[in-house]
């Protein structure tokens, strides 16, 4: 079984679902390189009008894989690079892909799930769903989904949510931006077809040209220079002393080593 699936309906909707259920759809190298392939096939295919994003079984996407993680971190620099480029990459297509794109998120959305969430053109969130920019958490950092952040929260939120690592509930990721409703589990198909019907009532040309234009003006397309430079600082914060600590503190569920704890009740102020 693929852990990218894809399918396209008579009608010209594509789907892409992430599929590793097991580890939360958390995503390592081989995700990442079916997603890439599976993005840059459907962008192109004259008969796809529409992208929806969804996720297997119980969440949408928790993040990267820990246990991948740990062993990037041991890559050779140039491997290690390159683990980052596809991320950068990954999240590239999703956020310059031609056509309408809609995620259906539920469950956990972390770190990359968030990022999927900012790439969409339109996001919707189950009560249950759950967000957090977590990769702070364990001392690595965000700058593949850095810039669309920018671009879905704006920077005032980014700043709180990417420094914090705190985690938020469905009715907050929609008062900052980050999704554009809450839709009950029973109803979230019918609200889809209603925005993939409304899509099909717009130019394919024309909504192709408005989305670059918008993505253009508000500097969200990247080059290959930003594109390495974002890999390059993913990757530094990664193969860093406090990128081991973090990840392996998570693993084995422990507080990482820079933690300090608050004082004690009734103690003098720091």
């Amino acid at each position: 079984m693929s852990i990218v699936l894809l399918d396209i309906s008579a009608r010209g909707v594509a789907t892409v679902t992430l599929n590793r259920p097991e580890v939360g759809n958390a995503y390592n190298a081989d995700m990442l390189a079916a997603l890439i392939e599976g993005l840059q096939k459907l962008a192109v295919d004259h008969a796809v009008r529409c992208l929806v994003v969804r996720g297997a079984g119980k969440h949408f996407q928790a993040g990267a894989d820990i246990r991948w993680l740990n062993q990037v971190a041991d890559y050779p620099p140039e491997e290690n690079l390159a683990a980052s480029v596809a991320t950068t990459r990954a999240m590239q297509l999703l956020n310059e892909f031609p056509k309408p794109t809609i995620a259906l998120i539920h469950g956990a959305c972390f770190g990359g799930g968030v990022g999927i969430a900012c790439c969409v053109d339109v996001a919707f969130a189950t009560p249950d769903a759950l967000f957090g920019i977590t990769e702070v958490r364990v001392g690595v950092a965000p700058t593949p989904i850095s810039t669309y952040m920018i671009g879905a929260i704006g920077l005032r939120h980014t700043r709180r949510y990417a420094l914090t690592g705190e985690r938020f509930g469905a009715e907050e990721a929609m008062r900052i931006g980050l999704v554009h409703e809450v839709v009950a589990e029973d109803a979230m198909e019918a609200k889809l077809a209603s925005v993939i019907d409304a899509c099909f009532l717009s130019g394919p040309n024309a909504m192709a040209i408005t989305k670059r234009s918008f993505l253009g003006a508000n500097g969200l397309i990247l080059d290959e220079r930003r594109v390495t430079m974002l890999a390059h600082e993913g990757w530094m914060a990664r193969a860093s002393a406090e990128g081991h600590e973090g990840t392996s503190a998570f693993r084995e569920k422990r507080t990482p080593g820079w933690y300090v704890a608050p004082p004690n009740r009734g103690s003098t102020p720091p």
